[in-house]
């Protein structure tokens, strides 16, 4: 019998603010506090007090940042197996190069794919459209549905590799499309819907279901290789179970704030550890979380009421901190940068298990146009040219040195509606329009 486990969630999203003129605010009343937060912060705390204390670089502390890196696609929805990004290479001159026809006239899926000069597009009606950059066109356009699921909306997780696209969806069903032959190679109904990202493996591909199943698959022929069930909650709510991989090792978040760990050649499971900080059974403690990246020998979890670093090889828990990311945080090194909820850019020694600096967007972005604070909505944060690029909701991009300093603020040529991508030194990304634009 499975432990059946009730959580619930209260997600905050609380906003930065700017200047009116220039666009990159959004509208918000401001001047009031509405919680008294703890100025101190302690490592392992796990009070429910929020850290909100600005701390300021040391002038002595130095950066060594990995190599800017030229990559050539995007074929992970999360750019890779680790979930982590690198120092992306970037032209960095914010000139429009294309901005293309209407890809769907239906509402996109925001994660996006680049495999061999291919845009992998896909819509809520589970048309898959492949464009191919060179000759800026449509090449392709697949559906795998039949007439009878065509009212239902979709969900589609996508992966690629060698020409191939492989899919889940919240309809129960996985299947592999060469988009070059344009064939199904094969295809499989499981019921039960899944509700993870995908990853691969050597052979094998790997998903999990809304129970929180995690599926080891032939990539090849798309048998089943080995089911492992994990706690199942009753009650879902938006959380999106995921999967990250360091080596041979799967790392697998799951609804019920369980992390497990799983040795990928074998199938066995090495350790896990349950990360939901409550057992009440109210509708507000569902378990959330960011998307789980792992580094080198350590992982981090961002949830809903803290940041945890955790060992790879042993489970343990190496520090735990009284503040979450609320977009995927990345790390270069051993440095790990976040933006909490409470509007701070934070950036971690991972090796020390310190604070390098907390400072106050808003303020920044205040300082920077000599303006009053007022609202702004976080997308999310790459690295490129030895920077942070903080991508806002209204297409404005924070150009922050690693140090904290804001060093500039663009505004995109056009509306960004899809999760940014980098490769071949620009940027991709598609509008609510569903064009694409390609930024050098």
């Amino acid at each position: 019998m499975r432990i059946l486990l009730f959580f619930f969630i209260i997600i905050y999203l609380n906003g930065c603010s700017f200047d009116n003129k220039s666009g990159i605010w959004e509208n918000d009343n401001i001047g009031k506090k509405k919680t008294s937060y703890l100025k101190d912060f302690k490592i392992l705390n796990s009070t429910s007090t929020k850290f909100n204390k600005i701390i300021s670089i040391d002038d002595s502390f130095t950066f060594k940042l990995p190599k800017q890196i030229i990559n050539s696609g995007w074929e992970d929805i999360f750019y890779n197996k680790t979930n982590n990004f690198i120092n992306f290479k970037y032209d960095n001159q914010n000139k429009l190069l294309l901005k293309s026809k209407k890809m769907t006239r239906h509402k996109i899926n925001i994660n996006t794919l680049i495999e061999n000069n291919n845009l992998i597009v896909n819509d809520k009606k589970g048309n898959i459209t492949i464009y191919y950059l060179n000759n800026k066109k449509i090449v392709k356009k697949f559906n795998f549905y039949k007439k009878k699921f065509k009212d239902l909306e979709k969900k589609l997780n996508l992966i690629v590799e060698n020409n191939i696209i492989f899919v889940s969806d919240n309809l129960g069903y996985l299947y592999a499309f060469d988009y070059e032959k344009n064939d199904i190679l094969w295809a499989k109904d499981y019921k039960i819907p899944f509700r993870s990202n995908l990853k691969i493996y050597k052979n094998k591909l790997i998903a999990a279901n809304q129970n929180n199943d995690i599926y080891f698959l032939n990539k090849v022929n798309g048998d089943l290789i080995k089911m492992l069930p994990t706690e199942e909650t009753l009650l879902k709510n938006q959380f999106v179970n995921n999967l990250s991989l360091s080596d041979n090792n799967l790392l697998f978040l799951n609804t019920a704030g369980s992390l497990y760990s799983l040795n990928c050649d074998n199938m066995q499971m090495r350790w896990f550890i349950n990360l939901n900080q409550t057992l009440d059974l109210n509708s507000g403690n569902l378990f959330n979380s960011n998307q789980i990246i792992t580094d080198k020998k350590k992982l981090v979890v961002s949830s809903n009421d803290h940041l945890y670093v955790v060992d790879i090889e042993t489970g343990i828990i190496l520090s735990k901190y009284n503040f979450v990311s609320i977009v995927k945080p990345l790390i270069l090194n051993d440095y790990l940068f976040l933006i909490s909820k409470n509007n701070l850019l934070i950036s971690l020694d991972l090796s020390k298990n310190q604070i390098i600096y907390s400072y106050d967007i808003r303020k920044k972005i205040s300082d920077f146009y000599n303006k009053e604070k007022k609202k702004v909505i976080f997308r999310n944060i790459l690295a490129a040219n030895n920077q942070l690029l903080v991508f806002l909701k209204n297409s404005h991009v924070l150009k922050f040195g690693v140090d904290g300093n804001l060093n500039d603020v663009i505004k995109l040529p056009t509306n960004i509606y899809s999760n940014p991508m980098i490769a071949n030194n620009l940027l991709y990304y598609l509008d609510n329009k569903n064009k694409l634009s390609i930024i050098n």
